[in-house]
């Protein structure tokens, strides 16, 4: 049974929010949902045919005024969904009126003055959870698709709204639930146990139907966390290598201060943007050097925190200058991470020796750029892509996104079931088995929501914004 987060929602009461973002634009909607929606609508709307009744799913040109005034508030196109036919599966009411902090601010206060109330982040898409309409991954996945920062991003997205993963997690329960049953009949039934199932049979399908299938959704949470929130990418190198200015040439913008003074970055500089249709938040570091300035330090440190977090390293290289043991030091972290050595200044004479660098870069791939030209960064954005999709995850091919949060509870699924294969092979009590089998269900559960703690499901709408 489904528990939903206690004093966040009441199906008595109708709520009410501006559902586009505040600022000037043509349109701005206010949106209404619940029993008393199509009441407030008629109170405070006046269609241009006068003695029309209002349909469900139709649009109705007309005049808005404030019932305590009397007063003319807008001219607004009025659509009435009515239950269950609906986003939340109540009765919805969506108001497009002219946009504007004022009229919207105007209008959601006459609807309020009519007994609805202010909703609280995320409170539509609570609703419809709550009414059956949609399971908690497709509830976060609206948050997805508002935050998407690429085409694969917002098409997996778009994906999840669809239940991709709900079916997913439902294939995987229902193996588990087969499986289950056949152990708690051998439960009742002791002394007829290796006629109901085999021992054997049963730890092979537990591993190639409900393990095998369990971690091939991990595995698409590293798909998934690319292309939504972006691969995390970190710049390195010592000082004055061009860091700032790579950075600056591939945003197009001066977004980092270029000087020739050694230590100028001495903070973390991020940006996003799409390479080869890949989303990267790109981070510009402080270079690596000895120092003794407390400041320059505390921002060498915030480099290596940063180096060991990411998910993509360009690490710069300065042919103009000898290696040094900064270099070499870089260089051998990046065999710790998927990397791109970029060989930076390809207008200035090389100094390099080309068989030290080549033993130096230890196979890890490299291009030739300038930064200041812009030479090379055509085949740096290429080489960028092919790192990324060389990989040994498949970043195009998982119908799924698993977020953070369904990672944690498939990760506890994956364990509870691999425990259940192996008490069946050792012998253990069926009850032993059926114990493991249970609690991989119900972790399993928490990703759709069907045994989620309320405190999870508090904290999934809250991320959420106001109209939504």
């Amino acid at each position: 049974m489904i528990r939903f987060p206690r004093d966040m929602s009441s199906e008595e009461d109708t709520i009410a929010a501006i559902a586009t973002p505040m600022g000037q634009a043509g349109i701005g909607i206010i949106r209404l949902s619940g029993p008393d929606s199509s009441q407030i609508a008629q109170r405070i709307f006046m269609p241009k045919r006068r003695h029309q009744a209002l349909q469900s799913h139709r649009l109705y040109l007309g005049d808005l005024y404030d019932p305590s005034s009397g007063g003319l508030v807008d001219q607004v196109l009025l659509c009435l969904m009515k239950a269950p036919h609906s986003y939340t599966r109540e009765d919805v009411v969506e108001i497009n009126s002219h946009s504007g902090y004022l009229l919207l601010s105007r209008i959601l206060q006459v609807v309020l003055d009519q007994g609805a109330r202010l909703a609280r982040p995320g409170e539509f898409t609570l609703r419809a959870f709550m009414n059956g309409r949609i399971d908690l991954t497709q509830a976060e996945a609206v948050t997805d698709l508002i935050n998407a920062r690429s085409d694969r991003g917002l098409e997996l997205a778009s994906r999840q709204t669809k239940g991709s993963l709900r079916h997913a997690i439902e294939a995987v329960r229902q193996k588990g639930v087969d499986v289950l049953a056949r152990v708690e009949v051998a439960i009742d039934f002791p002394e007829e146990e290796s006629g109901i199932l085999s021992r054997e049979e049963t730890a092979e399908g537990i591993a190639a139907e409900i393990t095998g299938p369990v971690e091939a959704l991990l595995k698409a949470h590293d798909n998934k966390r690319m292309w939504v929130d972006g691969v995390s990418t970190v710049i390195v190198g010592r000082v004055n290598v061009g860091k700032s200015s790579l950075l600056n040439r591939l945003l197009n913008e001066q977004r980092a201060i270029v000087t020739p003074v050694p230590g100028t970055t001495r903070d973390v500089i991020e940006s996003t943007l799409a390479i080869e249709g890949l989303p990267l938040r790109l981070m510009d570091t402080a270079g690596f050097r000895e120092v003794d300035d407390e400041v320059e330090k505390i921002g060498i440190d915030l480099t290596e925190e940063k180096l060991s977090e990411a998910d993509f390293i360009l690490a710069l290289i300065d042919q103009s200058r000898p290696l040094d043991n900064q270099d070499r030091r870089m260089l051998a972290r990046c065999g710790e991470k998927k990397a791109l050595v970029v060989i930076n200044k390809i207008d200035l004479p090389s100094v390099l020796e080309e068989i030290r660098v080549q033993e130096m870069l230890s196979g890890l791939p490299s291009v030739r750029v300038s930064a200041l030209t812009g030479e090379g960064f055509g085949d740096l954005r290429r080489a960028i892509r092919e790192c990324l999709l060389s990989a040994d995850k498949d970043l195009t091919g998982s119908p799924v996104a698993p977020n953070l949060r369904h990672r944690k509870a498939l990760s506890k699924a994956f364990d509870f079931f691999g425990n259940a294969a192996a008490r069946v092979r050792e012998g253990a009590p069926m009850e032993i088995v059926a114990l493991e089998l249970k609690s991989g269900l119900d972790a399993l559960g928490e990703i759709v929501g069907e045994t989620a703690p309320d405190e999870v499901l508090e904290r999934v709408f809250s991320q959420f914004c106001l109209g939504k």
